[in-house]
């Protein structure tokens, strides 16, 4: 029996995002759990570090993963490899993002390590009015957020163990003097998480994607291109759908996605990853 390996976008594929506490839809745990028993391999293919797979994340069960949009690759626990961020470049985005107000963070496998101000205005965005909402008060007690919670302060942000940097929008600076500043020495990268603001976005180390990672997972498993798929809703699962043999996005994607991709299924909360998968006879 032939062996295929599907590859997971977390934000927005894997995970609904969408309430304030993320969650894995029942139905695709139960659609990767069941193609694993088939023997088919599944691997997570997201632009987070390992800091933000959590554990409900995990629980469902990988053959691997690809993290920092193609930055590291593991398979079952040994690190294929892994693409650092320069000490010399993290100091410039550093100084640029603390010199012009930035909100960011700094993704590392050690931690996500938040600057000054990032934490407030995220859990204004996540919660809302937290000083004067009594809903936005219980929203937080009773669904607090995962990625909020893991972010550290305090820190220092001049580091050796960066996978990646993610900024938050300054309004007073458009997205386009990001990219003339650093798409140099980084992959600049627009708008990966719409309530970061339309002028997010992150900066990944050059060379680095989700395609070139999993070529170097199907070469080292030795699996066929042709037994491939991919799940995605963002524009930066693009290169992951175009390069597996069929990539799939799901309904609450980006148009942009949609337009390139193989197929189209369902919203992941009714049951589109799952549907598609026994579609395909791999469950």
């Amino acid at each position: 029996m032939k062996k295929n390996i599907i590859f997971f976008d977390v934000d927005g594929t894997l995970v609904d995002v969408r309430p304030s506490q993320e969650y894995v839809p029942a139905s695709t745990i139960k659609a990767i759990q069941e193609t694993r028993k088939k023997g088919n391999l599944c691997f997570l293919c997201t632009g987070r570090s390992l800091p933000e797979i959590f554990d409900h994340i995990l629980d469902i069960g990988f053959d691997g993963i690809i993290g920092a949009g193609g930055g590291f690759v593991l398979i079952g626990d040994k690190m294929l490899y892994h693409n650092k961020v320069s000490d010399a470049d993290v100091k410039r985005v550093v100084d640029f993002f603390e010199e012009n107000h930035y909100d960011y963070y700094l993704e590392s496998n050690g931690g996500l390590f938040a600057s000054k101000h990032l934490i407030p205005r995220l859990e204004y965005i996540t919660y809302g009015d937290l000083e004067n909402d009594e809903n936005a008060k219980k929203m937080k007690k009773e669904k607090p957020s995962h990625f909020i919670n893991s972010l550290k302060e305090g820190y220092s942000m001049y580091r050796s163990d960066v996978n990646k940097i993610c900024f938050l929008e300054n309004p007073n600076i458009p997205f386009s003097t990001i990219k003339e500043n650093f798409d140099d020495a980084f992959q600049v990268i627009h708008c990966t998480v719409p309530s970061f603001g339309e002028d997010s976005g992150e900066l990944s180390v050059a060379g680095v994607n989700k395609a070139s990672a999993i070529q170097a997972v199907i070469n080292h498993l030795k699996i066929d291109i042709n037994n491939t798929y991919a799940f995605g809703d963002g524009l930066n699962d693009i290169d992951m759908l175009q390069f597996v043999h069929h990539g799939v996005a799901v309904g609450n994607a980006k148009q942009g996605l949609k337009d390139i991709a193989d197929e189209i299924c369902e919203d992941i909360a009714d049951n589109g990853i799952y549907n598609t998968m026994k579609k395909h006879s791999l469950i």
